[in-house]
């Protein structure tokens, strides 16, 4: 019985250790988004998403392939500022694929500034060893 229990606990432990993993990458690529949109370096921003990726801005139509989804955080780093992302939960959907939640909050560059928040949810691929993202939705609220 005690054998079963720790033979059980072990798979466990074997199954969590990559989950853990991609969530530890998915946060420090989540760290290179901000610093590359923050120095403006969109080019930077758009080879974090894999080559056919989609991202779904709100109240705006889809964006699809990498170079458009450049430009379209270039075409947003004019009108915002110091985006930070931050992980909630990332659920690992096999050894190349993971889901993460998370929220988010910037700063318009209009006068007044305002703070916008939101959440976010992101589809994960890993293309070769790095994490890239390949669906990308957020909006504004809780």
């Amino acid at each position: 019985m005690m054998r079963g229990i720790a033979v059980a606990i072990a798979f466990l432990v074997v199954l969590a250790a990559p989950a853990a993993a991609q969530q530890a990458e998915i946060v420090a690529a989540n760290g290179k988004w901000m610093t590359y949109f923050n120095k403006g370096d969109f080019d930077g921003v758009a080879s974090l998403y894999t080559a056919d990726a989609t991202a779904l801005p709100p109240n705006s139509p889809m964006v699809k392939g990498r170079a458009a989804i450049g430009a379209m955080w270039k075409g947003m780093g004019e009108q915002i500022t110091n985006p930070k992302v931050t992980t909630l939960d990332v659920k690992r959907l096999g050894p190349a694929a993971a889901r993460e939640i998370g929220t988010f909050s910037l700063t318009t560059k209009g006068s007044p500034p305002k703070e916008v928040t939101g959440k976010y949810v992101v589809i994960w691929q890993r293309v070769g060893k790095d994490w890239k993202l390949a669906t990308d939705i957020w909006n504004e609220g809780k």
